[in-house]
C-alpha cells in the first residue's frame, strides 16, 4: 500500500504542476489546509479491464473525482463517469497512436472535453517511429487531445477533434502565435495518418 501511494504521488505531482500552465488543464482542487491535497479515491485493477474503450492491464490505477465519503484506495471499482485518470503499471506495454504511454488524464477544466496523454519514449522501438511520434517526442511532454465523446479515451480518430497542446510549448490557447498553431496543425495531420490501435 505504501509503495503504491509513493508511486502514485510521483506520477500525480509533476502532472499537477504542469497542468497549471496548460490551457485545458486548469486544476480545480480544494485542499483541506496547508500543503495537503484531496485524498482522491482510486482503485487498482485486479484483472484486465476495458475502461473508456481502452484495454488496461492488471495493476492499473483508476483515479476518480474527489468525493466526500470515498477517500483513498477503494475495494471496488467505481462508476466510469467519475474517472479522471488512468495510470498504467510500470511494466505495461500499451500504446496510444503507436506510442508507449504511462497515463491518461482528463482535462481538469470541465468546460473542455478531452484528456492529456503521457508518453514513455524510452520504450518506443526506433523501427516503430513515425512522423507523429517524432513530433510528439520533440515536445517530450503530455499531448492534449480534444474529443467528441467523453466516454472514449482510445485512439479513435473518429472521436478525436484536435490536438489541443503539446507540453507547454505549443498551445491552441495562443491563437495569435502562428508558429504554435502551425505545429499543432501539423501534429494533428500526422496523427490522422496513424492506423488506429488494434483491439
Amino acid at each position: 500500500m505504501k509503495n503504491d501511494t509513493k508511486k502514485f504521488n510521483r506520477i500525480l505531482f509533476p502532472f499537477i504542476s504542469t497542468c497549471f500552465l496548460l490551457s485545458g488543464c486548469i486544476v480545480n482542487m480544494n485542499p483541506t489546509g496547508g500543503n495537503s491535497r484531496p485524498d482522491y479515491p482510486y482503485f487498482i485493477t485486479t484483472t484486465p479491464l476495458t475502461i473508456k474503450h481502452i484495454d488496461v492491464p492488471t495493476g492499473t490505477h483508476l483515479v476518480y473525482v474527489d468525493q466526500k465519503f470515498k477517500k483513498g484506495k477503494q475495494d471496488q471499482i467505481m462508476p466510469e463517469k467519475n474517472l479522471t485518470q488512468i495510470v498504467l503499471p510500470e511494466n505495461a506495454n500499451m500504446t496510444w497512436g503507436g506510442v508507449p504511454i504511462t497515463s491518461i488524464h482528463q482535462f481538469f477544466n470541465s468546460a473542455m472535453t478531452g484528456y492529456t496523454v503521457n508518453a514513455d519514449f524510452s520504450k518506443l522501438n526506433p523501427s516503430a517511429q513515425t512522423r507523429f511520434s517524432k513530433l510528439w517526442k520533440s515536445c517530450d511532454e503530455g499531448l492534449g487531445i480534444t474529443i467528441k465523446d467523453r466516454s472514449d479515451w482510445s485512439f479513435n480518430k473518429n472521436n478525436i477533434v484536435d490536438v489541443q497542446s503539446c507540453s507547454v510549448l505549443y498551445q491552441r490557447y495562443f491563437k495569435d502565435n502562428q508558429e504554435q498553431q502551425k505545429f499543432l496543425d501539423y501534429l494533428y495531420s500526422e496523427l490522422n495518418k496513424i492506423n488506429s490501435n488494434p483491439k
